[in-house]
């Protein structure tokens, strides 16, 4: 009895243990070990990057500072009537940067010239950066006015005489306040009445055109015709062949004939009835 009791007390007087867990511990320091691995990987990379930026700089310094990468020449193709030199003029962009060509912006520039009906713009790299290939508008008739002589195409449109053009037929302006301005466009009547009249009648080399009376040319008979506009000259050149014969044939000399309205045509007589 007196044992037991004994083994009683020294149980009792034992200090607690502490159970440990054995994988909380190696997770904590494994965990430990990874941060301080990722720590270093982390720095590296951050080298390498600072390099590739450094690397890069330098690569696009070089590339705007070399002169090869500037627009000191262009490649044109299409041309008949304007120069190469025009062409670089007109786009604007000499000694630009190729980093800074827009091709759009350069065809918007090439089309104000009253010349180019249209152009396509490549874009690429050295020797031949800048690539034009351009479409000229072709001149349909010549026009004097106010002492300026100037191309006329078959919409109307104004462009500069670039050479002599013999087999296009003249016009010269009777009236107006100036000459053809670049930006004018003449009505579309007048051109494609011209035009109908130079056909029908291939040895007129020279018509007059009034604003009031349109389209006329002196008769080598020896009076004045006036045919107005529009694209009726085959009736009215009918009109007038009869209204011809008719006074010839009574021995009326005509000073002027109008066919302008082909429904009421007149005439006035230097001699004759």
């Amino acid at each position: 009895m007196a044992t037991r009791l004994r083994e009683r007390r020294r149980s009792s007087t034992r200090t607690p243990a502490v159970l440990r867990d054995p994988v909380v511990v190696g997770s904590s320091e494994r965990a430990a070990i990874q941060h301080g691995a990722r720590r270093a990987g982390f720095g590296s990379w951050r080298v390498i990057s600072a390099m590739i930026v450094l690397g890069l700089s330098i690569v696009l310094a070089l590339f705007f500072a070399a002169p090869m990468f500037y627009v000191h020449n262009i490649s044109v193709g299409g041309l008949r009537y304007l120069t190469k030199n025009e062409i670089y003029g007109l786009s604007s962009i000499a000694d630009m940067h190729i980093f800074w060509v827009d091709p759009e912006a350069v065809r918007q520039n090439l089309l104000r010239s009253p010349t180019i009906a249209d152009a396509r713009v490549q874009v690429g790299w050295p020797p031949n950066m800048v690539q034009i290939i351009v479409e000229e508008r072709e001149p349909a008739l010549i026009w004097e006015q106010a002492g300026i002589t100037t191309w006329i195409d078959v919409q109307g449109r104004v462009m500069s005489l670039r050479e002599d053009r013999t087999d296009l037929v003249r016009i010269q302006a009777v009236d107006g306040d100036g000459p053809l301005g670049p930006n004018v466009q003449l009505p579309l009547d007048v051109v494609t009445g011209a035009l109908q009249m130079k056909t029908l009648y291939p040895n007129i080399d020279v018509l007059r055109y009034d604003s009031i009376r349109g389209l006329g040319y002196q008769d080598g008979r020896g009076w004045m015709a006036w045919f107005g506009t529009g694209t009726d000259m085959p009736e009215k050149l009918l009109i007038y062949d009869a209204i011809v014969t008719n006074l010839l044939g009574r021995q009326i000399q005509p000073g002027e004939i109008s066919v302008v309205n082909p429904d009421a045509p007149y005439y006035t007589a230097l001699r004759g009835r």
